[in-house]
């Protein structure tokens, strides 16, 4: 795990480095993609959470009552639409008590502008740590808008995830939103003439869901 001042992490294990280069490989079909994407959602969820309050609670195990931990916080899922719900999927198996909203947004290809077109969020999504999650972080648009929204409904905790990260992303968020930490997997060279991650992995949604 590589951490920049806390606000950026970059998973550093060599099973998340695997499992990115088989998700880039062209040739890797969508079911197979699918099963991938949600791996490294676990993982980054996994690190995403390291520092969500914990409560003590009794357990009582075949041997004898002892003490252990439970979530204190509610914590909910928030998968920007479509292409979000591939790492989300991960996520929510390793913390299936989670509940889960949604923003839909796609970005205009011509102005390189999100556009918002659904919202829906649990009422007291604001009780807790919110892992806002989209697989390819390009413009920083997107992000910066969904963030903008969650703010706008009382979030105060927000954590970003997502699969690929250009630097052009990254510079936009940590600027728009500088307290809302970005857990990614990789982060590569540059976007491209029309706002593609390079080397990226092409079309997160339609690689996802087969409409290629």
């Amino acid at each position: 795990m590589n951490q920049d001042k806390n606000h950026l992490t970059v998973l550093d294990h060599p099973v998340a480095a695997h499992l990115v280069t088989r998700i880039r490989d062209v040739n890797t079909t969508t079911p197979r993609f699918r099963e991938l994407v949600a791996r490294v959602g676990m993982l980054l969820a996994y690190e995403a959470t390291r520092d969500i309050p914990t409560q003590t609670v009794k357990v009582t195990t075949p041997i004898e009552e002892t003490e252990g931990f439970e979530l204190q916080l509610p914590v909910t899922v928030v998968p920007i639409l479509r292409a979000g719900l591939g790492l989300a999927e991960g996520v929510m198996q390793l913390i299936p008590q989670a509940v889960m909203g949604h923003v839909g947004m796609f970005r205009d290809e011509k102005a390189l502008t999100p556009v918002s077109y659904y919202e829906k969020l649990p009422t007291q999504i604001a009780d807790g740590p919110v892992l806002l999650i989209d697989p390819m972080l390009a413009t920083g648009g997107s992000a910066a808008a969904a963030i903008d929204l969650l703010k706008s409904r009382g979030c105060t905790d927000i954590r970003f995830l997502c699969l690929i990260s250009a630097p052009e992303g990254i510079e936009k968020l940590t600027e728009s939103h500088p307290d809302v930490p970005i857990f990614t997997a990789a982060i590569d060279q540059k976007l491209n003439e029309i706002g593609y991650i390079v080397p990226g992995l092409g079309d997160a949604g339609d690689r996802l869901y087969g409409t290629l």
